[in-house]
């Protein structure tokens, strides 16, 4: 028996396989992934469980603050990290969105320096989405993802150089149930690095680029640190020089905030920087402090990024990164052209641009975008106030920034009904388009992801635990959510194609607006209501 014959025995794949995706899922590249699960997956459990004493000590009143056992590293100014990796120097501007072969597509022929090819908040996980996205990437970096739709034809640009590519797995809390390792699904976290890195890594570098990634969801530094431990595997046991990997963290956990130097230095010889991914943010904010009255926020709208909070974190994270020499990336503009009303769109690229302009301003390196409509905007302010490939020099050493600035709940707004109304909607077709396979759904005009569907139910939930009273005057209770739910989803319901599953969306969310049960995350929610496991697949 062969080494690989060994390895993976106790494996078992209970999705199908057709030609295409059996080119991913050999016996090689399964190996690997059994490799990753058996050296990383208690460890990884051991995390998750810590994510939860962390919790009960929130629970009862102990707020985050920066850690004394690390003091040392943030006091230390000699250390940097890793230089500016190739196809990573400039990144003004970065498309995002699933790996579907169409957007792989249209990504890369996007006016974008990079794209970053989501596996999680924009991709609902079912079997097909996530081993399918894999070959399209597979495709893409080898330039044979050229296909024909109807009359329609999609085929890569030639006239210049395409995007850096840049992948993103699911996070560390998710599991891929269809791939098993001695009895246990492997994490989606292994999964899908895994799998992309050990099919395209050495095809990435020669073509100038690398194996690069956004790492999501993580709440703190031994997290960052056991990516570090995963990417240093990788790289020996394909024999690739340690260092070539990058990941870019997203801060969008209110903890993680509190240890970004920490998460740098723990990936500084692989760390490409960090980002400010705002909405998971928010959503953070409401779960962890979910307990406290102190920080219930009013309707979504008005938690802009210059609320105290959110502007601490983004004046943190910048110097953060410049201090230790790596890309300090803006957030996402979620917004959709509105090609029926050319005055309302104009209203609408005008907040684009003006949220570019506070980014850049701030020192950001770049910024993302949800359309390539949107690249145009980002790239004409990036350009013009931003004539550099990066900011990496402003140092922004006037920036002091607290605990108390980082928990500073204090802004204008209030709880209205038409503001309960907007996240059931949100919700309810966040999670509808979920439940039928799709992970990012236009609505009014913004492109929504898990992490405003979070956001959306959190805030209800919140509201109803801590009675707040709306603006109108009517308090919100388990009955008036139930009410408004049952009003919004048979709305949604009668103006949908029949067969639509606003009903089934509205049974989940019911139980999570109420103020009582809360759910970790929607999509582990809902996950086995887009997956079925069936025999095992001989490989």
């Amino acid at each position: 028996m062969s080494n690989t014959e060994a390895i993976i025995q106790g494996v078992s794949i209970l999705g199908p396989l057709n030609d295409q995706t059996r080119k991913i899922l050999n016996k090689e590249a399964t190996a690997f992934l059994a490799l990753l699960h058996r050296s990383f997956n208690e460890k990884r459990k051991d995390l998750l469980k810590s994510r939860d004493i962390r919790q009960v000590e929130l629970d009862n009143g102990i707020l985050p603050d920066f850690l004394p056992e690390t003091k040392h590293i943030r006091e230390n100014d000699a250390w940097k990290g890793a230089p500016p990796a190739p196809g990573l120097i400039d990144r003004r501007t970065e498309i995002t969105g699933p790996t579907d072969r169409k957007m792989v597509v249209n990504a890369l022929n996007s006016n974008v320096w990079t794209y970053m090819a989501d596996f999680e908040d924009s991709s609902a996980p079912t079997w097909d989405n996530m081993v399918n996205g894999q070959v399209n990437l597979y495709d893409a970096i080898r330039k044979q993802v050229d296909f024909k739709q109807g009359e329609k034809e999609y085929k890569l640009r030639t006239d210049r150089k395409l995007p850096t590519l840049i992948a993103r797995s699911r996070g560390w809390h998710m599991v891929e149930k269809h791939f098993t390792v001695d009895g246990e699904p492997i994490s989606a976290s292994l999964f899908d690095f895994g799998l992309y890195f050990f099919h395209n890594a050495q095809e990435l570098v020669k073509t100038g680029t690398g194996p690069y990634f956004y790492l999501p969801k993580m709440e703190s530094h031994l997290e960052a640190r056991l990516w570090n431990d995963v990417f240093n595997l990788a790289q020996d046991y394909i024999s690739m020089p340690r260092g070539t990997i990058r990941g870019t963290v997203l801060i969008e956990t209110i903890v993680a905030a509190f240890e970004m130097e920490e998460i740098i230095y723990e990936l500084r010889d692989h760390s490409s920087g960090l980002n400010c991914g705002r909405w998971d943010y928010i959503f953070s904010v409401i779960k962890k402090f979910r307990q406290s009255s102190n920080f219930v926020l009013p309707d979504r709208s008005a938690v802009t990024m210059t609320v105290p909070f959110m502007d601490a974190y983004v004046q943190l994270l910048i110097k953060t990164c410049h201090k230790r020499g790596v890309h300090a990336m803006g957030g996402m503009a979620a917004q959709i052209p509105i090609k029926d009303n050319k005055e309302a769109n104009d209203k609408a690229m005008a907040g684009v641009y003006a949220d570019k302009l506070r980014e850049v301003r701030a020192g950001h390196d770049g910024t993302w975008v949800a359309h390539p409509a949107l690249a145009n905007i980002a790239n004409e302010v990036f350009n013009k106030h931003m004539p550099t490939p990066n900011q990496l020099f402003v140092r922004r050493e006037e920036v002091h920034i607290t605990a108390n600035d980082l928990l500073n709940m204090n802004m204008p707004g209030t709880v209205t009904e038409e503001g309960i109304r907007k996240n059931l909607n949100i919700g309810l077709g966040y999670m509808e388009g979920w439940l039928k396979g799709i992970g990012c759904v236009p609505i009014n005009y913004l492109m929504e992801d898990a992490a405003t569907a979070e956001v959306s139910r959190s805030q209800l939930w919140q509201w109803c635990k801590h009675g707040i009273t709306t603006a109108e005057g009517k308090k919100v209770d388990k009955a008036y959510a139930q009410k408004l739910l049952k009003e919004q989803a048979d709305e949604l319901s009668s103006k949908a194609a029949k067969g639509n599953k606003y009903h089934l969306a509205a049974q989940y969310f019911s139980g999570q607006v109420t103020g009582e049960d809360y759910a970790d995350f929607l999509t582990t929610l809902l996950y086995n209501e887009i997956t079925s496991v069936g025999p095992a697949a001989k490989l």
